[in-house]
């Protein structure tokens, strides 16, 4: 029996999901024609941007539908009419890349989470865009957006969320949070991968990215994938239901692991630790020959094993970094799989007491 404990980098698609994506399938037509099969397509899409806008409880007008996560992010911070861009130093890399060098780094704390008298310190100066992850997907340290953008309002920026990480994991209300743009992603909570969406405030403008056609308000050119976004919508108010008891039984029973985020405030599904004297490389390959799917942290590095950006901006030692590994569950985890877990890492540690004493 395999255990699958990576639902951070995409969780298994849910049956809903792919119930809906196969009745989506059978509808032909476009959803900008005018006629009986464009018209189907658009109710379809109609219904699933009224489900995600639910989820997130905003109006539908402000969910522009993307192709995931990372195009939604590059929309945020391209788009936004701003002069400056502001980022944490732990944010996904389709956020870092798009700043580039230019860009202002907030730094973050030990224990993960970002620092927001520097924060202030930053925002004085030209109009800029802040953009600050909900949740971290390494680490799961939920980040005090609400803070950010209290500070933000008193010197005119505005502030992006991504918060691919949090829906379905614990609650996320744009308007509580008082964002301008908010990222959002189907893959992760058990929808399909090639779905996602930015949340626009309403009256915002937004340079789009892709030009040519009058899709999504006009926002997002290009002719929308209706099984996909269907798939996204069946989905979009789901959770992962009650998983932190099964975390801290994992977490109870790792021995001698460092818990990056321990001390934090974290998504109740992910633990990202590292045991001295243990590498990522060797863990994984060992964890998957017994049965185990896990990960090294972002699973956006061309399948890589590379240094953590989120762990060095915490601090972390490299030799203790160097062997980090993330665990994170989701909709379908059970109580096997976790004891699955913990007798695999002992067996594995074990090992590697007796090759180190040898």
């Amino acid at each position: 029996m395999r255990s699958y404990l990576d639902h951070n980098a995409t969780s298994p698609l849910r049956p809903e999901a792919k119930a809906a994506m196969l009745a989506a399938m059978d509808c032909c037509g476009n959803a900008s024609s005018v006629h009986g099969e464009g018209r189907a397509a658009r109710k379809l899409l109609d219904d699933a941007r009224d489900q995600v806008a639910q989820a997130v409880g905003v109006i539908a007008p402000m969910v522009v539908f993307t192709s995931g996560g990372s195009e939604a992010n590059n929309l945020a911070l391209k788009g936004a009419p701003v002069q400056r861009l502001i980022v944490s130093a732990i944010e996904h890399p389709s956020v870092l890349g798009v700043a580039g060098k230019a860009a202002e780094i907030i730094p973050v704390d030990s224990s993960g989470t970002i620092d927001l008298a520097a924060l202030e310190n930053l925002l004085k100066g030209p109009k800029a865009l802040v953009s600050v992850m909900l949740a971290n997907n390494e680490t799961g340290v939920i980040q005090p957006v609400a803070e950010v953008v209290r500070l933000a309002e008193a010197h005119g920026a505005l502030v992006h969320t991504d918060a691919v990480q949090a829906l379905g994991k614990v609650p996320v209300n744009f308007g509580l949070l008082g964002v301008d743009m908010m990222t959002v992603s189907a893959h992760k909570l058990g929808g399909p991968s090639g779905a996602g969406a930015l949340i626009v405030r309403d009256g915002l403008a937004l340079e789009p990215l892709i030009n040519g056609g009058g899709q999504e308000l006009r926002r997002r050119a290009g002719t929308e994938n209706i099984p996909a976004i269907s798939g996204f919508g069946a989905i979009a108010r789901s959770t992962t239901g009650n998983v932190k008891p099964l975390r801290d039984r994992l977490e109870a029973g790792l021995e001698c692991a460092v818990i990056f985020g321990r001390d934090a405030t974290r998504l109740p599904n992910t633990s990202c630790f590292a045991a001295p004297g243990l590498r990522a490389e060797t863990l994984l390959m060992a964890l998957d020959l017994e049965g185990i799917a896990v990960s090294s942290g972002s699973a956006c590095s061309s399948g890589k094993v590379a240094k953590s950006h989120v762990l060095a901006a915490m601090g972390a030692a490299p030799e203790i970094s160097q062997g980090a590994i993330r665990v994170s569950l989701g909709w379908n985890t059970a109580e096997a799989d976790i004891e699955n877990f913990i007798a695999a890492w002992r067996k594995i540690a074990s090992r590697h007491k007796a090759r180190a004493a040898a």
